[in-house]
């Protein structure tokens, strides 16, 4: 049995329940077909009334957007593309207003290669102390023409560029674990630490709750840069433990973290920091979040599960276990804006065509009322469990990846870097549907012009599908059977019966390899994974993920329902 924690011990974020905003597909204030802070504000009153505690901003930083923004050119402005920081800021009274905690970004990585400190190692000779901001190496070889070491762009192709001089001639190679426009910082420089320090006080003095850290185990290197022949995201293969991975998950990153903390509690106890730390196994990612680093860390192989009771009862106990042993709560997330959506995964038996790296027109497409209906029974079941959640912006709606997206308008530099062996991550990214019968499903406002009217919006950044209307937030509003719906009371109840503060013990009578349940407190939460329905106990119809059944006898397949025992 998972024990709850004792209340007096218990942070806001242990229990809370996160929305991922993806800053250019959320809202359009002003029609030029990126979404903006302005945006956001106006939509910020919707999520409070969905029930959630924060929100989570992905990078809205100044940046030539090669990477949708993970590439930041300055860390303390905003783009213009999403306004100004005095928009922020009227973001960030809004929020305070309507109850809602702000959480940032952080990319401490890597940068933009248009960032002034990368363009003075640039300048800079080798040696220099402009150039140990970042990691410089000589090539190998005779005239220094190889990459200093064998390791691959997360991004596909090799994770070294080499510069030339003035004159032309080659010079020394950087690194960049991700695209070659995002070169890695030097963590073993204490000016980059220094750097970054003064980048979380910018932002926690402008009212920010903390920072969700990208790539949060990428930032040391192991000493040398030895060769690596597994993965290059650094996931176990065989005869490459992912733990043995030279990129990834270096001891020296808990120091960084421990010191981040403190700064963090010089502003108040409320203050978090999230960790994206993708390693395995989970023992090494619970690491992450010991009572002195991070409060969160996204729990990664619960993400990637199928639908599929045996296999969710090994995780979910698997990360219960991993995360009490530091005595912390796990984080569940089913989605984010690097991943398939889970109402397309789902939508799949055995797996997606692409192992989840993006789904293209030429693919084997989903079943999609199968995937949105499994999806549902997924959140909901997911929303039942003792911890945190994590939203990804739409998932309320029950949206799928837009998977016959033409090559042409694709963004993601993943795509362009394999020739398209590698769709990217563009199909979960598609700007909102807000309301159903306006122009670019509500996500854009046109744009006031002089004299009679107003101009047509520009067409948002991505295509939306044709049928995305169907999904707007207005028509799901009305309709008591919606994904939206089901959302709304899940988490309203969530708060009320106070699950996620509660506790987690197998109700073996409904375990079995098509189905799952657990007791939290005196809720029965029940998953039926199989293709046939069946039988409920006695007990009250609290939450169900098909809210139209209205038969409490039975429990459809791919459904998911809380009973008050």
């Amino acid at each position: 049995m998972h024990e709850s924690v004792p209340e007096g011990a218990r942070h806001w974020s242990a229990d809370s329940v996160i929305y991922q905003i993806y800053p250019r597909s959320f809202r359009d204030s002003n029609g030029d077909g990126m979404g903006d802070l302005a945006g956001i504000t106006l939509e910020l009153g919707q999520l409070a009334a969905l029930g959630v505690d924060a929100v989570w901003l992905s990078p809205f930083y100044k940046s030539p957007q090669r990477d949708a923004g993970y590439d930041v050119a300055d860390y303390c402005q905003v783009d213009p593309l999403f306004g100004t920081l005095a928009d922020f800021d009227l973001l960030m009274d809004k929020a305070a207003s309507l109850g809602l905690r702000v959480i940032i970004d952080l990319v401490p990585n890597h940068c933009s290669d248009q960032h002034e400190l990368f363009q003075s190692a640039l300048a800079a000779a080798p040696g220099s102390l402009e150039r140990e901001m970042f990691i410089f190496r000589d090539g190998k070889g005779p005239d220094g023409s190889l990459p200093p070491n064998n390791w691959q762009s997360h991004f596909g192709g090799p994770a070294w560029t080499q510069i030339k001089s003035d004159g032309g001639t080659p010079g020394q190679w950087f690194l960049h674990l991700f695209d070659s426009t995002q070169p890695d910082f030097n963590w073993d420089n204490p000016a980059v630490h220094a750097e970054f320090e003064r980048v979380l006080r910018f932002w926690l003095d402008r009212g920010v709750h903390g920072f969700r850290v990208d790539v949060a185990h990428a930032l040391v290197k192991a000493a040398g840069l030895p060769d690596w022949g597994g993965t290059a995201w650094g996931g176990s293969s065989e005869g490459f433990p992912g733990h043995l991975a030279p990129m990834f998950g270096q001891p020296a990153l808990h120091d960084i973290y421990r010191r981040w903390r403190e700064v963090l509690a010089e502003y108040g106890p409320e203050r978090i920091l999230c960790a994206e730390a993708n390693v395995d196994p989970l023992e090494r990612m619970a690491d992450w979040v010991r009572p002195d680093e991070m409060h969160q860390a996204f729990n990664f192989p619960y993400l990637t599960t199928g639908f599929s009771a045996p296999a969710l009862r090994h995780v979910v106990q698997y990360s219960l276990n991993a995360f009490d042993a530091v005595g912390a709560t796990s984080t569940w997330v089913l989605s984010n804006h690097d991943v398939v959506r889970h109402a397309t995964r789902f939508g799949y038996d055995g797996g997606g065509p692409r192992d989840g790296d993006g789904i293209g027109a030429a693919d084997i497409q989903p079943n999609l009322p199968l995937g949105r209906q499994r999806a549902a029974a997924a959140s909901l079941f997911m929303l039942a469990l003792p911890g945190a959640c994590y939203l990804y912006q739409g998932e309320e709606l029950g949206l799928p990846d837009h998977t016959t997206l033409p090559d042409e308008a694709r963004q993601d530099p993943t795509f362009a870097r394999t020739g398209g062996e590698r769709i990217g991550r563009d199909g979960c990214r598609i700007p909102l549907p807000w309301r159903g019968e306006s122009p670019s499903a509500g996500f854009s406002d046109a744009a006031s012009t002089p004299g009679d009217g107003s101009a047509e919006a520009t067409a948002p950044w991505l295509p939306q599908p044709l049928d995305w209307q169907s999904y707007a937030r207005d028509a799901q509003a009305s309709d008591p059977t919606s994904h939206l719906a089901m959302y709304q009371h899940a988490l309203q109840t969530r708060r009320e019966l106070g699950i996620g503060t509660g506790s987690l013990q197998w109700a073996e009578d409904f375990c079995s390899e098509r189905s799952l349940a657990f007791l939290n407190g005196d809720t029965l939460v029940i998953l039926n994974t199989g293709s046939d329905a069946m039988d409920l106990p006695h007990g009250t119809v609290i939450a169900r993920s098909l809210p139209a059944r209205g038969d409490n006898t039975q429990l459809e397949s791919s459904e998911a329902i809380w009973l008050k025992l």
